[in-house]
């Protein structure tokens, strides 16, 4: 299992590129089922809701 959250896009970069991002990705992105829990920041909306 992995979790982030940093965008899928952004992944390889983050890698530091090249050839091992490149095998990284392979095993990590194919294959494999994504669970999209949206653009909500829990820590915004915690702050937010504790100041309101």
């Amino acid at each position: 299992m992995f979790c982030t959250q940093y965008a899928k896009k952004d992944w390889h970069q983050r890698l530091g590129g090249g050839v091992h991002a490149d095998a990284i990705m392979d095993r990590i992105v194919h294959n494999t089922l994504w669970i999209e829990t949206g653009d909500v920041n829990m820590r915004e909306h915690s702050a937010a809701a504790a100041a309101g």
